[in-house]
């Protein structure tokens, strides 16, 4: 072969991989939403890192709970420490029950943050429609990925599914960012 064809083709290889790796989150976080809308529970358990969520879900409701308790305890120490007490006990049996394929399925489909204080969702959970819930997707980094689902109804309140890559071209939802975001 001559050196031409043999240099073409490496470069179209590598960019062939390049462009792979850029897209597979994307591809990952639309097979997550649509396998969550039609509530296809094997899809979903391919898609999720059920241990990592459990964790991430718990860290993120803990520090809104205690944020919480602060903010309305202002000047009663001793009700805020009890609060803080009880609060992780609260979330860990919440988070446990919650965190399944159908649970995540039906947060997807309703774009609704989880509380520890709603009931676990049933798994006839309906969906809001889709076109009333907004989807952007954005890198936070070489291995992260963050779904964003806004409602329309709820602009300010956005579910903000954190992915990870597993292997080159595996992505695995793996957390939630419940923190508002700073700029809006």
């Amino acid at each position: 072969m001559s050196r031409k064809i043999i240099t073409g083709t490496l470069i179209a290889v590598v960019i062939g991989v390049a462009v792979a790796l850029f897209v597979s989150p994307f591809i990952a976080a639309q097979a997550l939403v649509r396998a969550a809308r039609t509530g296809d529970a094997a899809g979903l358990e391919r898609q999720v890192d059920f241990p990592a969520f459990r964790t991430s879900l718990k860290s993120e409701l803990n520090a809104r709970a205690a944020l919480e308790i602060r903010n309305r305890t202002k000047g009663d120490t001793g009700l805020a420490a009890l609060g803080m007490l009880l609060a992780p006990s609260l979330v860990e049996g919440a988070v446990d029950n919650f965190v399944t394929p159908q649970g995540i399925a039906a947060m997807v489909r309703s774009g609704e943050t989880p509380e520890p204080e709603r009931p676990v969702p049933a798994n006839d959970t309906p969906a809001v429609d889709k076109d009333k819930i907004r989807q952007s997707w954005a890198y936070r980094g070489l291995n992260t990925f963050a779904v964003t689902l806004t409602r329309d109804d709820r602009p300010d309140d956005a579910l903000v599914l954190i992915m990870e890559r597993w292997t080159p071209f595996t992505w695995k939802l793996a957390g939630v960012d419940l923190t508002p975001d700073p700029m809006g």
